[in-house]
């Protein structure tokens, strides 16, 4: 692993207490990345940051509702306060929670949307001012990196919000990198499919008791033979390599661009 690669980066990663967050905020620390981990579980972040330092990388965490606009701007003056600047942001914090159209109640829509859409907006918002006050040289771009989903690109019966949650996230992405392009930031993502994860976890639960299918793991299994290509889900490991390639200096000439880390299921 090259220890430099992200050197100089200022990361806020939101959802960062576990799975893929977690994951990729250790990986970017390794490579030179101070870290900001941010999520609503507050003893999960403090976890993860003290195991980065412990690893010898440089992290603080910050609790944080995504959907909460004061919240959203303490977190990015937080950055600012502990690194000086913040030049760097994934927007990876989401939820879910399936239930069969047309029977979807009005608060498990506003649940996943407001995580998934309004907050991704709310925080690429608040750091985009940060970073336009702050002014990106030209040869140095700003990066914001959205998750999407397979998602952005697909639909299921059970997952109708969430699928529409991540079609705004894409949208989030092309609209932002045209709107930031003027201040040398770019904006992309990337979209997993399967993944490992304590949210699969307990999305299989949700899938079982809506009954899609009949027991704990056979979603996951299910998925992997009839819709993966390649005959496997994934895990937060898989995602690491693109999540530093869309922070390091080597995507620097990318912006609106998805993605997609799905064993296949997607072509684009």
């Amino acid at each position: 692993m090259d220890t430099e690669r992200l050197s100089g980066k200022k990361a806020l990663i939101t959802g960062g207490a576990q799975g893929m967050g977690a994951a990729i905020a250790k990986h970017w620390a390794a490579q030179g990345a101070a870290v900001c981990v941010a999520d609503i579980n507050e003893e999960g972040i403090a976890k993860v940051a003290q195991e980065i330092r412990d690893a010898g990388g440089q992290a603080t965490h910050f609790t944080l509702d995504v959907t909460d606009e004061d919240q959203a701007i303490a977190a990015v003056a937080h950055v600012v306060k502990e690194f000086g600047e913040i030049n760097l942001l994934l927007n990876n914090a989401g939820v879910n929670k399936p239930t069969i159209f047309p029977d979807t109640p009005k608060e498990n829509y506003d649940f996943i949307m407001n995580v998934n859409a309004w907050g991704s907006f709310n925080v690429m918002k608040q750091v985009s001012k940060q970073m336009i006050a702050q002014g990106a040289r030209k040869d140095y771009p700003y990066k914001i990196i959205n998750v999407g989903s397979i998602l952005s690109r697909e639909a299921f019966l059970d997952v109708i919000p969430y699928s529409m949650a991540k079609h705004a996230v894409l949208g989030l992405i092309k609209g932002g990198a045209k709107a930031l392009v003027q201040h040398n930031i770019t904006v992309n993502g990337y979209g997993p499919g399967v993944v490992a994860t304590e949210l699969w976890k307990q999305l299989d639960k949700d899938l079982v008791d809506i009954g899609m299918f009949e027991k704990q793991g056979q979603s996951m299994d299910s998925l992997a033979e009839n819709m993966i290509l390649m005959k496997r889900y994934s895990y937060p490991e898989d995602v690491q390599g693109t999540a530093s390639f869309l922070a390091s200096p080597e995507s620097d000439y990318m912006t609106g661009q998805l993605i997609m880390i799905d064993g296949g299921m997607v072509m684009q």
